[in-house]
């Protein structure tokens, strides 16, 4: 049941693209909460790139095959699983699995920082964007990803995903893969910054809507997996946000 449809503002419709279904995708929110103010990390992407050249983001991007089928070093949470089977359209634990650890590559891949740990089993040698772990003798670890929110690019866009925000603590992070961030690559400078600072404010709409949920989140205390869980979408001419359940539907 929708609690809440409270109109997101900045969203507006687009009438120049022919309707495109939204891909899978997923993002990851680091965060250091060592200080009094949490910071998340930030990548400047490269002003050359066609999607928001010189703009701050976080690391993500669409489901890969081989995310439904890496070994993984712990199961996602069953609470982290059930919130990512909520809404619409229906997804299998599988689906769901792929989500959370296409977030993980995604970072990896874009900021060199890897989510991982040994496992008590044999460790399959791991090839393409999964190489880092292997060489560091890891396995992708979900098991600290919290569900942020979901949410799906309006129509009419040319790019449309449906989008699940993660994060997690930078204490995640096991293994840092070298020079990965340099001046010809996707993201060219990483930084932390504090939530509320001035890089912040030029991060997507969507984005900073995102980001602000994550901040009442941690304003709380340690993140839970029994919080509402957000999910902005598109109906009626304007973007909406409602709360993810069972019975959500974009």
């Amino acid at each position: 049941m929708t609690e809440t449809a409270n109109v997101v503002r900045e969203e507006k419709e687009a009438d120049h693209h022919p309707y495109f279904r939204p891909k899978d995708a997923a993002t990851l929110i680091l965060v250091d909460r060592s200080a009094a103010i949490p910071k998340v990390l930030v990548g400047k992407r490269h002003a050359k790139v066609v999607f928001m050249p010189g703009k701050f983001v976080f690391p993500g991007g669409r489901v890969d095959k081989s995310d439904n089928r890496v070994p993984v070093a712990a199961p996602i949470p069953q609470a982290l699983e059930a919130n990512l089977l909520k809404g619409s359209p229906k997804i299998t634990p599988s689906r769901a699995r792929a989500l959370a650890i296409a977030a993980i590559r995604e970072a990896c891949e874009e900021t060199g920082l890897c989510l991982g740990r040994k496992s008590d089993v044999a460790m399959p040698k791991l090839e393409g964007p999964w190489a880092p772990f292997s060489e560091a003798g890891l396995l992708p670890d979900p098991s600290s990803l919290f569900l942020i929110a979901r949410a799906i690019t309006p129509p009419g866009r040319v790019r449309r995903f449906d989008t699940r925000f993660f994060t997690a603590d930078a204490s995640a992070i096991t293994h840092r893969v070298e020079d990965v961030i340099h001046p010809d690559a996707e993201l060219v400078e990483l930084m932390w910054v504090e939530i509320g600072s001035e890089p912040l404010a030029d991060l997507h709409p969507m984005t900073r809507n995102v980001l602000n949920e994550l901040g009442k989140r941690l304003a709380t205390g340690p993140l839970k997996h029994d919080a509402a869980v957000p999910f902005f979408h598109f109906y009626g001419g304007r973007m909406h946000k409602d709360v993810l359940d069972e019975n959500a539907v974009p």
